[in-house]
């Protein structure tokens, strides 16, 4: 049958539609994409094919975009792209005559997109749909069987194209080519690229500017709290169509690129990829499932491999109330508010089994299984996967049991661990995914590894200890804590109420498994660690830094009783920052202008900074003066809110909005409140910092932030004592603590500081990732030689407290910090500091801003973290190593 034979059909040369039945095809709402899915389906239905399909041509006139369809997949719409000497609809546009193919697979021009679902059609027809002589598209139609079309059915398709050219044509002009404004908008909002994509942050942002602050940075609450209209509107007011549909554009190729440095170096983990466990991931403030430095560096970790094309599966939980908000009452306490999340507002999605049920792993446990169903977030070309307990058919408490972050008992935190661990990997196995490499971040997620055992013993027919030889091959094990009491531990009948059943299918007995998480495994006295189980089962262990790698091996010594120290098996791969993420967008300018077009996809790279030096000192300092002055108005606006929400006086609020100078030597302090991290070792001559902040020539003033482990009641004194000096009339308006410290403060302060403040009790820091972003800012350093400054600092690159001098008595070690930190203050850094030419410009200061940027942007990237990662780890991990001979 011919399409002129089909149902419907007028004879040859007459009109298909009359102009009332055209008419109708036009979307009621100005939708474009509406009107677009109208024409196929009519067309579709009138000549009674399999397929129609609609590809524009899109304003660079060099591609064509599947703009509608009905037969393939919907989902392929926007996303199947090719350029006209592509495939057999970039023929019909490159020619600009119609085609017609009996098979189309056989034809030297056929091009397969796997996300179409075009496997089962084999006719092509297709014609270009011209307007006024110009080509504005393809119009397709195909079938299952191999059909000869005949030539009045390309007649009839042609006079089709013809009458619907300016339809097709009023939607490709209207710039929203595949889809509507907030359809794209939509779809940028679901990968997490945007957050680290300045240009596309920048179009959400400037959609509503108050709306985006409101809703917290969240371009998805943003779309929900806009109506579609509005939308549409604030678009064309802006001009905004053509950069929405060059950031969809750019999105699509950066996920269908496959010329990354992963595909060159690690293609060994595109069939089986690395699965990344740990108990918080850190991407954007509008994801509150992390706390602090670890969720951070989960955060960069997965940005940066996906932007170098690793493969990497991320595995967590989902806090729906997240980490607390934290709020200050008139003495200086903190105090801690949880608020539940909606998970309609977060680029969250159920994740599904082929046939597209949703997936619910369980884990049996002596008291009860514990189910959770799995979400998935898109983070750029990677996934991660989180795991939520609040689901029917769980006791009330499990229901809680992912509401909270690091919140509970040991009880809620092993089960929170097992459903992680245990948890993580049966969800990976619903979803069809077998790791080459599973990398435990911290030891929260080491039962993983047990799981792995019982699989490989389940489908190998081995025992438990040949399954643990061959599972540890593939186990990487990142450890980031110095602190002894900051490792989990926990009592032998929690272990055997929660790990029984899987015991028992590794057919161990209680004794023997309860060995795998001691130290001495055989004395029953001995908490069960996970660090050290971590250890046991993994083939690859790492520190965090330097120092932090001997602070490692001292520490575990005795769980290597045949190894000398310096030879315990625990190396270190220094950490990095995501460039992308926290470098600030004026800062980006400078890099795209000196550095080069291509410096961000070589970051990680020593040469590529080497011009950083060329950059003229007073364009480098402007830039930073102009984030200083960004970072001191968000300082102020915050500050003077909650002070107007704790109830304080009206002099004290109208103090907040006028705290600090513009001019003066500005010093950021932000990271958890630990003891530790001795937030207040700056305090302890008040009469010298009083002195120092009110110099009337070289004055200087400090930004506190951070938050104190609800439980941690040292912690919440010392952040109390900083607090108080908001009030004492010294510091007033010269000393703020910015309440509820988060990813976007953060942002802001280690942008804007001219000084980051770092003095951890060395050696307790393992690394200390805040002064690497700081860096990329062009604000410098001032640190305790410890975690990643002992590796970074060359004596021109920033200031150094102290040459790394320990002392057993903690008094003793901190008043001599304490000492150290204010000489090096008044002798080097505030001198150097107001040291100006007689431009105004400090040149030794900006002389080792750009020494910092030169000798550790490159070096303390996250990229370079990860590519240490990939070759010292992944790939021997995963097997893939082409010659190794150092054991021989």
């Amino acid at each position: 049958m011919t399409l002129l034979d089909s149902p419907g059909t007028t004879h040859e040369g007459a009109l298909l539609w009359t102009l009332e039945e055209i008419g109708r095809l036009t979307s009621q709402s100005g939708n474009p994409a509406e009107t677009l899915t109208n024409i196929v389906h009519l067309i579709q239905r009138r000549f009674a094919t399999d397929v129609c399909s609609v590809y524009l041509l899109e304003p660079d006139r060099a591609n064509l975009v599947l703009a509608a369809t009905i037969g393939l997949r919907p989902e392929s719409v926007g996303r199947v792209r090719m350029r006209l000497n592509e495939g057999l609809a970039g023929l019909v546009a490159e020619q600009m005559r119609p085609q017609v193919v009996a098979d189309a697979t056989s034809h030297p021009r056929f091009k397969y997109f796997r996300e179409c679902g075009e496997d089962p059609y084999h006719s092509f027809l297709g014609v270009p749909v011209i307007d006024r002589g110009l080509l504005q598209g393809v119009l397709v139609v195909q079938t299952v069987d191999e059909r000869d079309f005949a030539d009045h059915d390309v007649r009839m398709l042609v006079t089709a194209g013809a009458q619907l050219a300016s339809i097709v044509s009023e939607a490709r002009t209207l710039g929203q080519i595949v889809a509507p404004t907030h359809h794209r908008l939509g779809e940028l909002a679901r990968n997490l690229w945007w957050s680290w994509d300045d240009d596309t942050t920048s179009l959400f942002r400037e959609l509503d500017p108050v709306l985006w602050r409101d809703c917290g940075h969240n371009p998805i609450a943003l779309l929900q709290h806009t109506p579609i209209d509005r939308l549409e509107e604030r678009a064309s007011q802006l001009a905004l169509h053509s950069r929405i549909n060059y950031a969809y554009r750019r999105l699509q190729e950066y996920l269908q690129s496959t010329r990354t440095w992963g595909a060159r170096h690690a293609g060994v983990l595109s069939a089986r990829p690395v699965a990344y466990f740990s108990a918080e991931f850190g991407l954007h403030e509008s994801i509150p499932i992390y706390s602090g430095g670890l969720g951070i560096l989960a955060g960069d970790h997965i940005k940066s491999a996906s932007d170098l094309g690793i493969p990497l599966i991320g595995v967590g939980l989902y806090y729906d109330q997240g980490y607390f908000m934290q709020r200050l009452d008139r003495d200086g306490w903190q105090h801690e508010d949880y608020i539940d999340v909606d998970s309609r507002v977060l680029p969250v999605r159920p994740a599904t089994t082929a046939a597209g049920v949703p997936i619910v792993v369980t884990i049996e446990t002596r008291t009860g299984a514990i189910a959770a169903r799995v979400w998935t977030v898109a983070v750029g070309r990677n996934t991660l996967l989180l795991l939520d307990s609040n689901v029917e058919g769980n006791h009330p408490q499990d229901r809680q049991l992912t509401s909270r972050l690091y919140g509970g008992d040991a009880r809620t935190r092993i089960r929170q661990e097992l459903l992680l661990g245990v948890g993580g990997v049966r969800a990976l196995s619903a979803l069809g995914i077998v790791p080459g490499v599973v990398h435990l971040n911290e030891g929260h997620s080491a039962f993983a590894a047990l799981e792995l055992v019982r699989l490989r013993m389940e489908g190998e027919g081995v025992d438990a200890r040949e399954a643990i030889r061959r599972v540890s091959t593939h186990v990487v094990f990142t450890t980031h804590t110095p602190v002894p009491a900051g490792h989990d531990r926990f009592a032998p009948e929690l272990v055997e109420e929660h790990l029984g059943p899987l015991r028992e299918a590794l057919g161990l007995g209680v004794d023997e498994f309860s060995g795998f998480g001691r130290v001495n495994p055989f004395d029953p006295g001995e908490a069960f660690c996970m660090t050290v189980l971590a250890l046991k089962l993994s083939r690859r262990a790492n520190a965090v830094s330097s120092v932090h790698g001997e602070v490692s091996r001292a520490m575990w010594t005795a769980l290597f009783p045949t190894y000398r120290e310096e030879h315990v098996p625990i190396g270190h791969i220094t950490n990095g920052v995501h460039v992308h993420t926290w470098l600030a967008p004026q800062m980006r300018q400078i890099y795209d202008r000196h550095l080069g077009p291509e410096w961000a996809s070589h970051c990680a790279e020593p040469a590529m900074w080497e011009a950083i030096e060329k950059v003229n000192d007073a364009e480098l300092w402007e830039t930073h003066q102009s984030l200083k002055a960004g970072l001191i108005d968000i300082a102020r606006r915050r500050a003077a809110q909650h002070a107007g929400l704790r109830g304080e006086p009206v002099e004290f609020v109208a103090q907040q909005r006028r705290a600090l100078a513009l001019d003066a030597l500005t010093i950021g302090f932000a990271r958890r409140f630990a003891t530790y991290k001795r937030a207040n070792l700056i305090l302890q001559d008040l009469e010298v910092l009083a002195d120092f902040l009110n110099h009337p020539q070289m004055p200087i003033q400090f930004i506190f932030a951070g938050k104190a482990h609800p439980d941690d009641g040292p912690g919440k004194a010392i952040l109390r004592e900083v607090a108080h000096l908001m009030r004492d009339p010294r510091f007033g308006g010269k000393l703020l603590f910015i309440e509820d410290y988060d990813i976007n403060v953060g942002r802001h302060l280690v942008q804007g500081v001219d000084l980051w403040l770092n003095n951890p009790r060395r050696p307790l820091e393992a690394c200390g990732t805040s002064g690497q972003k700081v860096v990329l800012n062009g604000g410098l350093n001032l640190s305790i030689v410890d975690g990643w400054w002992a590796e970074a600092y060359d004596g021109r690159n920033g200031f150094a407290i102290g040459a790394g001098e320990t002392h057993t008595s903690v008094d003793v070690h901190d008043r001599r910090d304490g000492a150290a930190l204010l000489r090096v203050l008044r002798d080097e850094v505030i001198p150097m500091y107001y040291d100006r030419d007689r431009d105004g410009l400090p040149r030794e200061w900006i002389g080792r801003m750009k020494r910092a940027i030169r000798t550790l942007g490159w070096r303390f990237s996250a990229d370079r973290m990860v590519m240490d990662y990939v070759r010292t780890s992944y790939i021997p991990a995963a097997g893939g190593r082409s010659s190794d001979v150092s054991r021989f």
